[in-house]
């Protein structure tokens, strides 16, 4: 007699999840590759360019909790379709760009607002509907499909750019984020219930809840109440360094600031890559940890090691990949995102049900840092004519974020209970 393995519904979800956020990725890669070309074809400069990258990064963040309430009002399939069709018309429209303005609006509203939409908010809605048993897990595994998304596109994008063009390279990205639309109609589910299932590892099922109405109105609700909070606050400005410090300023300036000590673009991106290559195994491994540890320490050592390796950064540029780099890389890759599973964890855990909107507007103080360094990392090196004064205050910004992690109270203290009352929907 044959026994047939069956697989729980939920890592379906999961799967369309995971290559959904890795078709959107290729954006994430783009712009750290084509700042260079786009200087030399409009000669605009590297802090215009920035501008729109800057746009990007912060309606990335903002979009994101509208996004998390929005999926609970129309479904999570369909804000993710829409999602892709926006960072593809956003990427295929560069191409015909002919003044700065262009690019603010291609990159940075409609890519910002398509990405957003698929921000981390949307890993914190997947997660806390379709698990129970493995959350940490799953969510380092979709945390780290940006990363896997950019382990792809880099090194394409950097070759195709260097070979034949930008605009090449902008169109690679459009279709790629449409090849996803089929995946993400076919199996991103958007409740257990749809399909006469429950969570994995829920004891009994969950009725669907009614369509929310009023989706910005809930949206700013949560955030009002979240915002009284203490938690709240530590983590919206730990995290708001931790988006400067990584999507901000190395995803942004790490190719352009390698190349200008010598060192060829396409290597520059490979190594770029490989930092997403061992970040995909570091947040996956804090996804693990973030289900056994205090996730408060974890933020805290994160952080902590991260400012290090920044502040050794401006040091080890050179025109060749010499042993030190490889340990940044390494090093620093293994850290980039894996703040996100513990973060998630805490607000999940202080905020209930409204959660994943909580993650969301922490996830937009993510973004506004982010937001801030790509721009601000842009006029330094117009003004000083290098990059290591950002380097010098993202590294000293991280021990910040390591303090302010440390410092959230523990369940039940200084007024801070688990599953505030704010978890009740609006």
């Amino acid at each position: 007699m044959t026994t047939r393995l069956r697989v729980h519904r939920a890592w379906g979800v999961a799967f369309a999840a995971f290559v959904a956020l890795v078709g959107a990725a290729g954006f994430r890669a783009a712009p750290s590759v084509l700042i260079d070309p786009l200087h030399q074809e409009f000669g605009w400069s590297t802090a215009t360019i920035s501008a729109a990258v800057s746009i990007n990064l912060l309606l990335y963040g903002l979009t994101a909790p509208f996004a998390a309430a929005l999926m609970d009002r129309l479904g999570i399939r369909r804000v993710v379709t829409g999602a892709l069709v926006l960072v593809a018309a956003g990427s295929g429209l560069t191409v015909f760009m002919t003044a700065s303005w262009q690019l603010l609006l291609c990159w940075g509203v409609l890519v910002g607002l398509g990405t957003g939409s698929m921000a981390l908010a949307f890993v914190a809605t997947v997660t806390s509907r379709w698990f129970v048993r493995q959350r940490g897990l799953v969510s380092g595994i979709l945390t780290a499909a940006g990363a896997a998304g950019q382990l792809v596109f880099l090194p394409v994008l950097a070759a195709l750019a260097t070979h034949d063009g930008w605009r090449t390279a902008s169109l690679v990205v459009a279709f790629a984020a449409l090849a996803v639309v089929p995946i993400a109609l076919i199996f991103l589910h958007d409740h257990p219930s749809d399909v006469g299932t429950t969570a994995l590892g829920a004891t009994e099922p969950e009725e669907k809840p009614a369509p929310s109405r009023g989706t910005a109105r809930r949206a700013l609700t949560v955030l009002r109440d979240a915002a009284k909070t203490r938690v709240f606050w530590l983590l919206a400005a730990g995290f708001a360094i931790c988006g400067a410090s990584t999507n901000g300023l190395v995803g942004t300036h790490f190719v352009p600031a390698a190349h200008e000590h010598g060192m060829p673009p396409t290597t520059a991106a490979s190594l770029l890559a490989l930092v997403g290559l061992f970040d995909v195994a570091g947040t996956i491994a804090s996804g693990w940890f973030t289900d056994r540890v205090d996730p408060r320490w974890l933020l805290g050592g994160y952080y902590f090691l991260r400012g290090i390796s920044l502040l050794l950064l401006p040091h080890l540029f050179a025109p060749t990949t010499e042993p030190p780099m490889w340990a940044f890389i390494i090093f620093y890759g293994l850290d980039w995102v894996a703040t996100v599973p513990p973060t998630v964890a805490l607000c999940r855990e202080r905020f209930g049900m409204s959660g994943p909107i909580v993650f969301g507007w922490v996830f937009a103080s993510h973004q506004v840092g982010a937001s801030i360094a790509a721009y601000g990392a842009g006029v330094i090196h117009d003004t000083m004519g290098s990059y290591d004064l950002a380097w010098y205050l993202a590294g000293g910004l991280c021990g910040l974020a390591a303090l302010l992690s440390v410092a959230i109270p523990s369940v039940g203290a200084q007024g801070e209970p688990r599953n505030m009352a704010l978890t009740r929907s609006p």
